[in-house]
């Protein structure tokens, strides 16, 4: 039985090459195959150049065991992935009769002639594992060569076909090969920075063997990977939930807020165990906080709306801000934050409101002389509010980067104070 130590991934078009396609075959790729215990060191992009692609899979199958090629598969003259692969592994092609009934199929249930030039997709190299697509023309396959130890996978380029037919036939394929997988669970910390973080757990990261933990940085939050290998799933997570039960006991701990997720989700799965709603007012996010919230499916159990207040005078009508608060401390202050959490609350009959506004640039920011004292305002100074029963709590951020970080942090944050204040 051949061996899968190391395995590749080569992605096959021009057009990912100009940048009209964005890779995120490769991306999902490389999850599997990690969760797998395959090593993985290269990953290769090459354009429908039949000499640069030939040169391609003769080089990835020189240095691993598993090459997985996504794109070349369709009906067109340039799609030669499967056949420049079928001459690198020593297979003359052959028609696949049921590739060919269930793309007949395909068309006619769509009401359209097949074209001759699909039969290309039916042919496949002798001997290949053949892997259905239910979700368009070219079927995926597997072609295995036993005396040289070499499994070449080559799939669809749409990731609309790619994904799905990887979670359900490629998966189970490559499980037979794998004598050992990763598991891994993701610690979600915001309010502590990578580099603090890792400060705080680098003696228990350079002792963790197995499992391992891992700091990564996404924009305004931290993520630790702790990742184990093992060979069965449940032993795999017991191992990261002793891991994560450590870590929750370090300083670290009390910035987490959940594991395997995101704030938004954290945010509404919070509310809807405590039966609680949510209304959001925004200034300088613009509609972000409430794009967040809506992204997560089902979240009309706990979020009754949001109102985009940018002007003052709908700070005013909208929210119910005062006049007076306004003219005396400026739109981008504590009070008129602490007044947009608690009219938002009031307006929609919430229970738990939260608010943002401040200057989130590039221009903007203002330095101006009230009653005598120098009153600075720069780019990046925001207010988030969260009210909560008899709490309303403020707090004030001086952020830094483009206008897209600002509002991302400033959403962060006021997302992390629902967390906080129940």
């Amino acid at each position: 039985m051949i061996k899968i130590n190391t395995a590749e991934i080569l992605c096959v078009g021009t057009e990912l090459l100009i940048g009209d396609i964005v890779n995120t075959n490769a991306a999902f790729i490389s999850k599997r195959l990690a969760s797998l215990g395959f090593n993985q060191y290269h990953q290769t992009c090459v354009g429908d150049n039949p000499a640069r692609l030939t040169a391609a899979i003769n080089e990835a199958l020189e240095r691993c065991d598993l090459l997985i090629t996504s794109g070349g598969l369709g009906p067109t003259y340039d799609d030669l992935t499967k056949e420049t692969v079928a001459v690198a592994m020593g297979r003359g092609l052959e028609l696949h009769e049921r590739s060919l009934e269930r793309m007949r199929a395909f068309f006619t249930c769509r009401g359209s002639l097949m074209s001759e030039n699909n039969i290309k997709q039916a042919m496949m190299p002798r001997g290949a594992v053949v892997f259905d697509n239910d979700w368009g023309t070219a079927p995926g396959l597997a072609v295995e060569d036993e005396e040289r130890g070499k499994i070449v996978i080559m799939l669809p380029g749409p990731p609309r076909e790619l994904e799905p037919m990887f979670d359900t036939y490629v998966m189970p394929y490559l499980r037979g090969f794998a004598s050992e997988i990763l598991v891994s669970r993701n610690i979600n910390i915001v309010g502590m920075g990578e580099s603090a973080v890792e400060a705080h757990l680098r003696p228990l990261m350079e002792a963790a063997l197995n499992p391992t933990v891992a700091p990564y940085c996404k924009e305004g939050e931290v993520r630790l990977r702790v990742t184990a290998k093992t060979s069965d799933y449940e032993t795999g997570l017991r191992m990261c939930d002793e891991m994560i039960g450590q870590i929750r006991q370090s300083e670290v701990g009390r910035y987490i807020y959940g594991i395997d997720t995101d704030l938004e989700h954290a945010v509404v799965d919070t509310l809807r165990g405590n039966s609680l709603t949510l209304g959001i007012a925004e200034s300088c996010t613009g509609g972000l906080v409430a794009t967040r919230i809506t992204d997560v499916a089902g979240c009309s159990d706990v979020f009754l709306g949001g109102v985009v207040a940018y002007a003052n005078a709908v700070k005013e009508s909208a929210l119910g801000v005062s006049a007076d608060t306004l003219r005396a401390y400026g739109a981008v202050s504590e009070q008129t934050a602490r007044e947009m959490a608690l009219g938002v609350r009031s307006r929609l009959g919430c229970d738990v409101g939260i608010a943002t506004t401040g200057i989130a640039g590039p221009t903007g920011g203002t330095t101006y002389l009230s009653n005598g004292q120098i009153i600075d305002k720069p780019v990046g100074l925001v207010y988030v509010a969260c009210s909560y029963k008899d709490n309303t709590v403020v707090d004030k951020l001086n952020l830094t980067g483009t206008r897209a970080h600002i509002r991302r942090l400033a959403s962060n944050r006021v997302l992390k104070m629902v967390l906080e204040i129940i």
